[in-house]
């Protein structure tokens, strides 16, 4: 279940709200009056879902959207007037008075939603740095002119050499050096 930071400027509201997610399953991590407080929490974890009132006593829930990471959902509880015509990205609104099913429900689609966000992150494949790219495209040019390989034909055999060993293709690379050198 996703981590629940729960903010609002009034500590009893920020109290209850805690109790009926705790109630519900939820982890709430923190409980904070102010921005600067909800950032703090945030640095220590990777993602999570804030819930906060529109405006804490620091900073408006606009100004905490803009300074929170992208894997953060916010769930903003306020009077309906407040909101504006258009909400920033991973922010959902719920009007006052606030009803515990909603909230709950809210909650729970939101920490799917992020479920599948992280998801997908660890699926898509990871970014070589320009030096692990030199290092593959050396290792290549040094098989092709050592055996005689085509471009493809020394790609696929570091694939291969690197399937069989569990290592990454940089690490292959740094090996097929080692090796020909």
């Amino acid at each position: 279940m996703a981590n629940v930071i729960v903010a609002f400027s009034k500590s009893t509201d920020a109290r209850n709200i805690k109790n009926v997610l705790m109630r519900s399953g939820f982890s709430v991590v923190a409980v904070c009056n102010s921005g600067a407080q909800v950032l703090a929490q945030a640095e220590d974890l990777n993602s999570g879902l804030i819930v906060c009132g529109y405006q804490l006593t620091d900073m408006l829930y606009e100004e905490l959207r803009n300074n929170l990471s992208s894997e953060f959902s916010l769930l903003v509880v306020a009077s309906p007037s407040r909101w504006e015509s258009r909400l920033p990205e991973n922010v959902m609104c719920l009007p006052m008075p606030l009803k515990v099913h909603d909230l709950v429900s809210t909650l729970e689609m939101m920490a799917q939603a992020l479920d599948r966000r992280r998801k997908k992150q660890r699926q898509l494949p990871k970014k070589r740095s320009d030096e692990e790219q030199k290092l593959i495209d050396q290792a290549k040019k040094l098989l092709i002119e050592r055996n005689g390989m085509s471009e493809e034909e020394a790609h696929r055999y570091m694939q291969k050499c690197s399937m069989d060993s569990g290592t990454n293709m940089a690490e292959t690379a740094q090996m097929v050096i080692s090796l020909i050198l």
